[in-house]
């Protein structure tokens, strides 16, 4: 009998080694991808760290050249294999603020940004602050902004559109119309629209509630120290010190200037000059301004400031006048919060004498007059930003009208200065 061949033999072994091999290739993928999935994590974590660290050292670099004063633009550029980061540093109202955005490969971005203050600052509250010499508006003046005086504080119904403070046992308002509250020992001849604080009052109105018997307001300090005017001196002359002729230098023409110190008077006189100040002057005679010069902030400045002071420490009676002439213009750095600070060391008034330490005719704008020992006196149609002095006079049609700004205005030197790391964080 013949054999009889059955074709069919096998193929179930074929049918299982090729379901075998699919279900091997399923577990192999099964298990690769994951594998794959985690290299790309890794390598992405890595390249996010590499750019992490990338923007973290262009802003420490940055961060270390503003701090320590190196030179450095405005917009910087780091390469590291291929990974680069761009740092941008800008001018804000309390200091700089430093922002790095690195990409490495795969376009892996980390962003980082930290914020400098400069220092403490400096606090003005008040658009007058006098000390007990007093303070006495004549003819139309005015001020906008509050008044603290460690005297007298006296008008002829002139208005103060803000509070008014007389400090200690003498304190005394006289013939002042004030929007605000007004506090001192004795309110006399005076009209207050809010709240009225004394001991004594006599032939005043008071259209809010009145508090008699109330104590004393405490005297304050001014709010710029004789010490730290010596460390802007000590900057000035750090700068070097210019030669003088005649016992005058004179300035005729567009300069920048600073640090510098100036051992003489000092003459600014043209019309349309422009005098940008770049750093602390100390002049050790008179400061005078003629002819309708500007005297303005180098841009470089920020939201910092700079004092020009008038200081002869062999002569405080007599010299460190400041005597700014009609139509004089002060301007800021164009940021937030920049102010020409004039300041005088003259004591002539504080030692019973009668000069005026500052004396400004019609112009200014952003100007800060600073006289702790000394007497200022504001005539015709000046306007300033805030003014204080040991004694304060304000004539014509005079104006302080006070900049919401300086309660904390910034210096870039002196025992206030230099930059504080207020935050240091990664951003979107």
């Amino acid at each position: 009998m013949r054999a009889k061949i059955n074709l069919e033999s096998g193929q179930v072994m074929l049918t299982m080694v090729v379901f075998s091999m699919f279900a091997s290739i399923a577990i192999v993928f099964g298990v690769i991808n994951p594998i794959l999935k985690q290299v790309a994590i890794s390598k992405d974590f890595v390249r996010s760290k590499e750019s992490f660290y990338l923007a973290e050292s262009g802003l420490e670099d940055a961060q270390y050249r503003v701090t320590h004063g190196k030179q450095i633009s405005t917009s910087e550029i780091l390469t590291l294999n291929n990974a680069t980061t761009t740092t941008l540093i800008q001018d804000i109202a309390t200091g700089k603020q430093i922002t790095s955005l690195a990409t490495s490969t795969g376009n892996s971005t980390r962003k980082m940004q930290i914020s400098l203050a400069l220092g403490t600052g400096i606090s003005f509250h008040y658009g007058i602050q006098s000390g007990q010499g007093g303070f006495y508006l004549q003819n139309s003046s005015s001020v906008i902004g509050n008044i603290y005086a460690g005297g007298t504080v006296s008008g002829s119904g002139n208005y103060v559109y803000g509070d008014v403070v007389s400090s200690g046992a003498s304190g005394l308002i006289n013939g002042i119309h004030a929007t605000g509250t007004a506090r001192a020992h004795t309110i006399n001849n005076s009209t207050v629209d809010k709240d009225a604080y004394y001991m004594i009052k006599t032939s005043s109105t008071v259209t809010g509630t009145s508090y008699p018997n109330s104590a004393d307001p405490v005297s304050a300090d001014l709010p710029i120290s004789d010490s730290q005017i010596a460390e802007w001196e000590s900057d000035a002359l750090a700068g070097g010190t210019v030669t003088c002729s005649g016992g005058t230098y004179t300035i005729n023409s567009n300069v920048t200037i600073g640090p510098k110190k100036i051992p003489c008077d000092l003459l600014i006189k043209g019309s349309g000059i422009v005098i940008t100040v770049a750093g602390p002057l100390w002049v050790t005679g008179n400061i005078d301004t003629q002819t309708s010069p500007t005297i303005k902030m180098a841009a470089a400045l920020g939201s910092s400031n700079i004092a020009i002071i008038a200081d002869n420490p062999s002569n405080t009676t007599g010299s460190g006048i400041i005597n700014i002439g009609q139509n004089t213009a002060f301007q800021g750095s164009g940021s937030v919060g920049s102010y020409v600070f004039m300041i005088s060391q003259n004591n002539s008034s504080e030692t019973g004498g009668s000069i005026n330490a500052i004396q400004m005719g019609q112009g200014a704008s952003a100007l800060v007059a600073y006289a702790a020992h000394g007497q200022v006196t504001l005539q015709q149609s000046v306007s300033v930003k805030e003014v204080t002095a040991f004694k304060i006079i304000l004539q014509n049609t005079a104006n302080v009208i006070y900049d919401t700004g300086l309660p904390s205005a910034l210096f870039e030197s002196g025992p206030a200065g230099g930059y504080d790391v207020t935050s240091w964080k990664e951003i979107e």
